[in-house]
């Protein structure tokens, strides 16, 4: 099974959102980055999850690496992003991740500041 993409939510102006969420695939998944994406991870199982993100330049310290973010066991619920574009975008804009295991892991993606409050 490959990689599935997480469609990311709009969060438009003073209407808001109601969040969607997807299981973590297998073979992990990835986004369409623009710069303006955040993630939200959700994991309730009693141990924790670990996503990692796929990093194709090197860092502002210059090193190339990929970064691992630790979701909580139980009643895990971490925000991740925004991603720069130029570090973790591959050539079809897209930020891949993977998962250390999928069990009771669910993501959602949503894009930030597209329409401004008035």
């Amino acid at each position: 099974m490959p990689a599935t993409e997480v469609v990311d939510q709009d969060i438009t102006g003073l209407t808001g959102v109601v969040p969607s969420y997807a299981a973590a695939n297998v073979a992990g998944n990835y986004i369409q980055n623009d710069g303006r994406i955040i993630l939200q991870f959700k994991n309730t199982n009693g141990a924790t999850r670990t996503v990692t993100f796929n990093s194709l330049k090197a860092c502002e310290q210059g090193s190339d690496h990929n970064v691992a973010v630790t979701i909580d066991a139980t009643s895990g619920n971490k925000f991740v992003g925004p991603f720069s574009q130029e570090r973790f975008n591959d050539g079809s804009g897209q930020v891949g991740f993977t998962y250390d295991v999928v069990a009771d892991l669910t993501v959602a993606a949503f894009k930030v500041g597209s329409t401004p409050l008035t």
